[in-house]
């Protein structure tokens, strides 16, 4: 999905909020105008690090707020998976819950505050779209073998976790892989991260290759882009992967929390509302990204 007039306002206001150099923000803008219609937000956010990590050398080191946001979740992983459980339909509540998880999101807002997470951790409830998108989720599991998750933030992905071993219980003929960032952007899960969390226990775990909070498929490495593109059933977390993704000619289910301006108009709801939505691509779309 290529990034929109508000959104790029949105990066270039961003960027000049953690700097005033006159230099390096022409060199944002520059940058700007000429990977906006190619590329989507996340990719040019990447290169807006690289930009400011060869200008001012390492940005902030986020490896202890991760390590913060896993341990909270991970302290509550037994309660989470306790009432997973005795709910009417785990697998449906698992999804849910790991939805919730996606607020832990340094990149997208200003400020997150555990309790917030807690807050909305207990209030987790589902839309009409989200069963009727969970039905079309059920039937795409049900006749595909290799289903992959495209995880998002650290402290989430514990919720992914039990996401994942739910699934399994529903499919056990489903092999599971999940899709994590190839090096530290904010506080995005990566490798590291999967296995400390135990993810590794529940799925095979796989790299993009990058620091492109999102996925790029055509920067990944050779092997992860082979499983990815084999992958019978797709759900990509997060407003990265959303942006990242949609729009590509691929079918994939998404879900995430509408946490920016965009999001919240985009889809006409209010700041922190879940969506669980599928975009199934057009028979022209998909030959055309085939070719």
């Amino acid at each position: 999905m290529k990034i929109s007039e508000e959104c790029a306002s949105c990066m270039l206001k961003r960027q000049q909020s953690r700097c005033s150099d006159p230099v390096f923000l022409q060199d944002i803008q520059q940058l700007l105008d000429q990977y906006r219609t190619t590329e989507s937000a996340p990719e040019i956010a990447a290169r807006f690090e690289d930009l400011y990590t060869g200008t001012y050398g390492p940005p902030k080191d986020w490896k202890a707020v991760k390590k913060q946001y896993n341990d909270l979740v991970l302290r509550q992983e037994e309660t989470a998976e306790r009432e997973i459980e005795q709910s009417e339909d785990p697998l449906f509540t698992s999804i849910l819950y790991a939805r919730t998880g996606n607020y832990i999101d340094f990149g997208a807002l200003e400020q997150v505050h555990p309790e917030a997470f807690i807050r909305l951790l207990n209030q987790v409830s589902a839309s009409k779209q989200d069963r009727e998108t969970y039905a079309s989720f059920l039937k795409a599991c049900e006749s595909g073998s290799h289903f992959l998750l495209a995880a998002d933030n650290c402290g989430e992905i514990v919720l992914d976790k039990l996401m994942i071993r739910q699934l399994k219980r529903r499919f056990p003929s489903l092999t599971a892989t999940v899709l994590v960032r190839g090096s530290e952007t904010y506080n995005d899960a990566t490798e590291e991260d999967a296995f400390y969390v135990g993810m590794d226990r529940e799925a095979g775990i796989i790299t993009n290759g990058t620091a492109i909070a999102g996925t790029a498929v055509h920067t990944m490495p050779e092997e992860s882009r082979r499983i990815f593109d084999q992958a019978d059933v797709i759900l990509a977390k997060g407003q990265g992967n959303y942006e990242s993704q949609s729009g590509n000619g691929r079918h994939i289910f998404y879900t995430f929390l509408c946490k920016c301006d965009l999001f919240v108009r985009r889809f006409g709801v209010p700041q922190f509302t879940g969506m669980f939505i599928e975009e199934v691509p057009s028979v022209s779309s998909q030959t055309e990204r085939d070719r």
